[in-house]
């Protein structure tokens, strides 16, 4: 790779591929699985109010929010960090506990960001082979080496949809070394109502290697204001204190997550409506003649392999709804060039999208 003129930066830092997130410009936007119905109504009047302090510093320790969040979940307010959205607490996690001759292991399909972090600080990202688009227990063991330092499972997995089940993540870690971190990130645990499913909270609190990881962005719908939290065990909860900025959530951010968590009628609204639409969606599509992907969370995965010639090529269609005005997310960085993925909008963008992708293979 050319080196720029001037300083060079660490082995490996230009061999990333920056990440690239949905677009943003169109009428709807169904790229970045932004919550349907926008964010808690108590949300928006909180940021409003918070405008008249904008010039004192947040405070550091995210207290109030910690707090809100401890008793939402029922958890230990020691032992939660906030971040500006949970990819800073990825990042920092990834920091904390790998470098140069370590790896960090991740899924197949799993969020762009394990490698991206991994790389960043010189330590090598590896990968296990999915199981039918869902994360393997026994792939991801497989590839665990004396090496490994922290293991990524995204559960719900980003852009699949897919879960494993509680007693698959237990096991998982049943399998780990202990000097290997387990990071459950459960970006879209809110979407989730099956029985046999848990955030991870469970193993934070019985082990001392396992970090779940969370998110305001998804059905909270407050992504712009970047707040993310993690549990952890009492000694990683330390060190990530250690190394994040002083002041890496804002009061904005702050005020709003805790409005966001005690609207519990706005949170339940936003998971019905996910759940009505992302079915009727599903079905649609599917008598449309495309393969859809079986998903928990609020975004569907299509798969426009095996149509006719001119018809089975992802882009083309994502294409023809960018111009319509509706922004979908293309998937060849996860492995996957005949999907498109889908936000679950609301009903009008939802019957529009159906609507155009019927318009696409008539063409």
């Amino acid at each position: 790779m050319t080196q720029p003129n001037g300083p060079v930066p660490r082995p490996g830092i230009l061999d990333i591929a920056p990440y690239v997130g949905g677009e943003h410009q169109g009428h709807i936007r169904l790229a970045s699985n932004e919550g349907a119905l926008g964010p808690s109504p108590r949300a928006i009047e909180a940021y409003q109010a918070a405008a008249a302090t904008l010039h004192r510093y947040p405070d550091g320790g995210s207290a109030a929010l910690r707090g809100t969040i401890a008793k939402r979940f029922n958890l230990d307010a020691d032992r939660i960090v906030c971040g500006a959205g949970s990819d800073e607490l990825i990042s920092l996690l990834i920091r904390s506990y790998a470098g140069p001759g370590d790896e960090v292991l991740y899924s197949q399909h799993g969020f762009l960001m394990y490698p991206i972090g991994a790389k960043s600080v010189g330590a090598t990202p590896v990968v296990a082979p999915e199981d039918g688009l869902t994360a393997s227990v026994d792939s991801l063991l497989a590839h665990v080496t004396p090496r490994t330092r922290l293991v990524f499972l995204a559960n719900p997995n980003n852009p699949t949809g897919t879960y494993l089940p509680a007693s698959e993540v237990a096991r998982l870690h049943a399998g780990l070394p202990a000097n290997a971190i387990l990071v459950i990130d459960a970006a879209y645990a809110e979407y989730m109502n099956h029985e046999d499913y848990t955030a991870g909270e469970e193993l934070v609190e019985q082990f001392p290697n396992v970090v779940m990881t969370r998110t305001f962005s998804k059905i909270f719908a407050l992504g712009s204001l970047r707040i993310g939290w993690a549990y952890a065990p009492a000694g990683i909860a330390d060190v990530l204190n250690r190394v994040r900025g002083p002041f890496n959530v804002s009061t904005a951010a702050h005020v709003a997550g805790v409005a966001a968590l005690e609207d519990a009628e706005f949170l339940e609204r936003s998971r019905s409506h996910n759940a009505t639409w992302r079915e009727w969606f599903a079905t649609e599509v599917r008598a449309l003649g495309l393969t859809i992907h079986p998903s928990v969370t609020n975004f569907i995965l299509i798969d426009f392999k095996g149509q006719k010639p001119g018809k089975d090529d992802a882009e083309a269609a994502r294409q023809f709804l960018k111009a319509a005005g509706i922004l979908v997310r293309q998937m060849p960085a996860y492995g996957l060039p005949s999907c498109l993925r889908v936000t679950i909008g609301t009903e009008a963008e939802m019957r529009t999208v159906v609507d155009t992708l019927k318009a696409f293979l008539a063409a």
